[in-house]
């Protein structure tokens, strides 16, 4: 391990996907037709503007997340508007939302996304090469 500047944490290079022993057995293999439809699924609740827009702010926000006041008010998005993106991304499992006395407190599920990203990239590492694991992501911690 080595500290990259731009990073607050160690990098830790046993971390890159695919060949180097992160994924799970399961995830290098070939995906099951309901894996890959809830993925899609995953994918298209994150397809419009607003709610990658969300996601970026909540990832920004993590591991403490935000009310959905301040999402709100950061992204100007109108209530009811903002109250239908964010069932879509909880209801896909990209969100998790917690009461807080009279506030519902939003945070990214950020074990999803890394299913997601593993999903990904099982192929394009794996098989046939086309990407080497170093050269999509290192990891802060």
């Amino acid at each position: 391990m080595w500290s990259d500047p731009a990073c607050k944490a160690p990098l830790d290079y046993s971390l890159y996907f695919c060949n180097y022993g992160n994924m799970p057995t399961a995830t290098r293999s070939n995906p099951s037709a309901r894996q890959v439809a809830k993925y899609a699924d995953m994918f298209s609740a994150m397809g419009t503007e607003p709610r990658l827009r969300i996601m970026q702010l909540l990832l920004s926000a993590h591991p403490d997340g935000l009310v959905v006041g301040e999402i709100q008010e950061d992204l100007d998005i109108p209530n009811s508007t903002l109250s239908h993106h964010l069932d879509k991304l909880k209801n896909e499992g990209l969100v998790q939302v917690r009461r807080e006395s009279t506030f519902l407190h939003y945070t990214a599920n950020t074990e999803a996304l890394q299913q997601l990203l593993r999903f990904l990239y099982a192929e394009c590492c794996t098989r046939n090469k086309a990407v080497k694991p170093e050269q999509i992501v290192q990891l802060c911690r």
